[in-house]
């Protein structure tokens, strides 16, 4: 069994609660273990939450899920690219899977609101990965 943290950026909830739910489920069809939850204010801020996860001994992967929605301006496009490339840092850094489940950017609220199922995807690639590694 597969011990896992996820991360929740509360950003576009209830889309993320969805996200959140579907995670859960996937973590037990899967017989994964969430040992602990991180809800964050967004996806830019979930780095540091999987770092503090992905440090803890009895956490074999972490799973983060959230949504970005497009505005006026380019600001989910950088709120994008920096949140995935933090994520990858933390994975390689504390040599712990980190699976993302961040939908977006350049989405809709529709489109992000099809795509909740991510969580579970997210859930999935980090239980694959653990037991792969």
């Amino acid at each position: 069994m597969v011990s896992l943290g996820l991360v929740v950026a509360e950003f576009n909830a209830p889309i993320t609660e969805e996200m959140e739910e579907s995670a859960r489920e996937a973590a037990e069809d899967r017989g994964a273990n969430v040992v602990e939850t991180l809800h964050v204010p967004g996806a830019y801020d979930t780095p540091l939450a999987a770092d503090r996860l992905a440090r803890r001994p009895d956490v074999e992967a972490v799973a983060v899920v959230g949504t970005i929605v497009t505005g006026d301006t380019d600001h989910d496009q950088v709120i994008g690219h920096a949140a995935a490339a933090k994520l990858s840092d933390v994975s390689l850094d504390r040599d712990t899977p980190v699976a993302l489940g961040i939908t977006g950017p350049g989405m809709s609220a529709e489109e992000a609101r099809e795509r909740t199922d991510y969580g579970a995807r997210a859930v999935e690639s980090a239980v694959d990965l653990a037991e792969e590694l």
